[in-house]
């Protein structure tokens, strides 16, 4: 496998509070890596300083071999999905991912063509003309993520995207995620609090901890050896737990 991130002694602290120790880690060209952890762990504080939102107090990053620790977020080839979506209340589906396209002067005259090309992938033709209150929580999570592949990054970050929605809704755009990595090959980094989310989804899971990797490798490596006691409660426990409430789900469908 190519490495197609490398993440070398990045640290970064607000006043007296160390958020990242020294993390170092690699990412593997068309990996799904999901970053695993509790509210407070430094995980959406690494995403942003891996899209160039955050500087680093220490520590490089590296794309294809090179340096991109100081360069815009515009120039890094990324492109990141939030929790919340963050669509253009007054505009149409269609505008919404055709915007950063039209904005750029190399995609600018194919916008509307790939726009609706991203719609059709994402199945959200139905829906081009309607604003994002007209749409339910999946289908405007399916904008903000046809608008940040629209842009063809090589590398898509994901800010806890599925956490507003709904369980089987969840489920469905768990799905949705892998066949759009299989599709279009793209490396992507995701960030979650949901352990079951985390197991269903990644090649490799990054578990953090108060700033720092507990433990990173597959999920089956992970459930056979888990590195510390941390990671048996907080990933293992916990996961179990998870299961066995989406097995009730699953019943009461069902029923």
């Amino acid at each position: 496998m190519t490495k197609k991130l490398e993440i070398s002694q990045v640290s970064k602290g607000y006043k007296e509070n160390d958020v990242l120790k020294l993390v170092s880690f690699d990412v593997e060209d068309g990996e799904f890596l999901s970053i695993l952890g509790p509210s407070g762990c430094g995980k959406t504080t690494l995403l942003r300083i891996l899209i160039g939102l955050l500087e680093p107090d220490t520590g490089q990053i590296f794309k294809d071999g090179i340096d991109i620790t100081n360069i815009s977020p515009a120039q890094r080839g990324m492109g990141i999905v939030f929790q919340n979506y963050a669509l253009f209340e007054n505009m149409t589906v269609i505008q919404n991912i055709e915007y950063a396209l039209r904005i750029n002067k190399k995609t600018k005259a194919n916008a509307r063509h790939t726009a609706k090309e991203m719609m059709n992938v994402v199945g959200l033709n139905e829906q081009k003309d309607r604003l994002p209150r007209q749409l339910s929580g999946g289908q405007q999570q399916r904008v903000a993520i046809a608008r940040t592949l629209a842009l063809k990054p090589d590398v898509v970050l994901l800010d806890e995207p599925l956490s507003a929605l709904d369980v089987a809704t969840r489920i469905s755009m768990r799905e949705e995620l892998k066949r759009l990595q299989d599709t279009f090959g793209t490396t992507m980094i995701y960030v979650t609090h949901d352990q079951e989310e985390a197991f269903a989804l990644s090649d490799r899971i990054m578990i953090m901890d108060e700033g720092a990797i507990s433990q990173i490798d597959t999920p089956i490596a992970i459930c056979k050896q888990p590195a510390n006691d941390y990671v048996q409660t907080f990933v293992l426990d916990n996961l179990k737990a998870k299961i066995a409430s989406l097995a009730q789900f699953d019943l009461g469908k069902s029923s």
